[in-house]
């Protein structure tokens, strides 16, 4: 008699979908205060303001890169430091009038009420972020909410690293994370820790920029949302 082996198949469940969000451009609406915010800062070195066309064209981070793409030369540490003070101060003053992306308030609860998790990451000072996210009243649909500590001239990938380390224990992967913002840098950060990108055409990069990135593009949030969950299946 001839024994045969039986194999028991196990299925393999994979994690829920996460969406990491960004906030400047991406939840947040505040292109119109961007631009003021840099025209004020070019103001005090005695350039020639800049359209919001030109801004989305030329726009990468690190920041002193985009400002050596538009002065033809990197500023000087002197140059950067008023530079950046000048911007930051115009910004915030501008940015409490910003309002939340269309749709975005009940992307949120919904993606939260199909019982999803999603958090938020930004380059924007931690101490400046969190109260401004508490005040518009969509604190609750995170997990977690991470704002930049330290210098301004820095890029996403490493924040997005200790972001999700900090995420350990919450059932949130990398590989089953979309994160959804509105420059390169979200696309080269996500890349950076396994993740996927989607980014959004109504913040601070041109739609040829962003393609740029060889990830999904999409025009709205809702339409952001609706490939994350593609992204994940």
């Amino acid at each position: 008699m001839t024994a045969v082996a039986t194999v028991t198949e196990v299925a393999v469940v994979a994690s829920p979908p996460h969406i990491v969000w960004d906030w400047n451009g991406t939840l947040l609406h505040d292109i119109d205060a961007v631009i003021t915010a840099t025209n004020a800062s070019f103001a005090e070195l005695g350039f020639a303001p800049i359209t919001l066309e030109t801004y989305r064209d030329m726009y990468v981070v690190p920041v002193p890169k985009f400002y050596e793409r538009l002065m033809g030369r990197l500023p000087t540490e002197d140059e950067w430091l008023v530079m950046d003070e000048t911007f930051h101060r115009h910004y915030w003053a501008a940015a409490e009038d910003a309002g939340l992306a269309e749709g975005a308030r009940q992307l949120l609860h919904d993606w939260q009420a199909d019982g999803l998790t999603q958090s938020l990451l930004s380059l924007a000072p931690h101490d400046k972020l969190v109260p401004l996210v508490r005040a518009h009243g969509i604190d609750r649909h995170f997990l977690r909410v991470d704002g930049r500590v330290g210098p301004s001239h820095t890029s996403k990938a490493g924040h997005l690293v200790r972001h999700l380390a900090a995420l350990d224990g919450t059932g949130v992967t990398a590989e089953r994370t979309v994160l959804i913002g509105d420059a390169v840098d979200d696309a080269l950060a996500a890349a950076h820790v396994g993740a996927r990108a989607v980014l959004y055409t109504g913040g601070s990069h041109s739609r040829s920029s962003l393609e740029s990135a060889g990830v999904p593009v999409v025009d709205t949030l809702a339409e952001a949302v609706r490939t994350a969950r593609e992204l994940s299946e």
